[in-house]
């Protein structure tokens, strides 16, 4: 392989990660407006809708709760009836 063809594979591949990361650049550009909106949507929320809706996230870690509690009781069982 010769010099020349070295830099040119050493160019295209820099070529292909530069595009590569600026796709990255962009998702992440575009994850990080859409959580800006989300911030300022639930801060203009009444205190009666911010309430509603950290009860209902209070529910859900509940809800997960007594689901991993109810797996760890089978859990136990099934390794007491061996």
């Amino acid at each position: 392989m010769g010099i020349k063809a070295f830099f040119k594979k050493a160019f295209s591949d820099m070529k292909a990660s530069t595009k590569a990361q600026h796709e990255v650049d962009k998702a992440n550009l575009a994850a990080a407006k859409a959580e800006a909106k989300v911030n300022w949507e639930e801060a203009k929320m009444s205190p009666s809708q911010r309430q509603a809706k950290m009860q209902a996230k209070r529910e859900a870690q509940i809800a997960e709760a007594n689901e991993r509690r109810a797996a760890a009781e089978a859990r136990i069982s099934a390794t007491k009836k061996k």
